[in-house]
């Protein structure tokens, strides 16, 4: 990857649904050019994909919260079927194995309060290996450059 990449990248992160040529004209080359250069980084997996970013509104989520979670036992079975658990809810939108006193950080993301409590109870509480369940509301977000 070179500069011109670098600026590439920069540019479909924040825009996805540019057109080839005007990626083209932002990065100072021709069309057909920009579009082998994209279409290079992803056959190399470098953009592995695009997608639309939906609104709280269209996702009917008016909570959210990090969510760390501790495991008694350090198995990969049990971390595995943690994983899978966690797959499986459609309120974990993030899933992170981390380091630390704690395994797991999740993003939850729920409807409301009661819902998240319903999941908290559910899907969480009905883990048995389950130690520490420490919840982080986010009351506001200044900067997400999740895509």
């Amino acid at each position: 990857m070179d500069a011109i990449d670098e600026k590439i990248l920069r540019i479909l992160r924040t825009d996805g649904r540019i057109t080839h040529q005007a990626l083209a004209e932002r990065v100072g080359m021709s069309a057909s050019t920009c579009q082998r250069r994209v279409e290079a980084m992803e056959r190399q997996g470098i953009i592995s994909g695009y997608r639309a970013v939906l609104g709280d509104a269209a996702r009917q989520t008016g909570f959210a919260a990090f969510v760390l979670v501790g495991l008694g036992r350090h198995t990969a079975q049990v971390q595995l079927a943690f994983e899978a658990r966690c797959t499986a809810a459609p309120q974990v939108v993030e899933c992170h194995n981390i380091t630390g006193t704690v395994e797991y950080l999740l993003r939850v993301e729920c409807r409301d309060l009661a819902s998240y409590k319903q999941f908290h109870h559910e899907v969480l509480g009905g883990f048995p290996d389950l130690t520490t369940i420490v919840t982080h509301v986010i009351v506001g977000t200044s900067k997400d450059e999740r895509a």
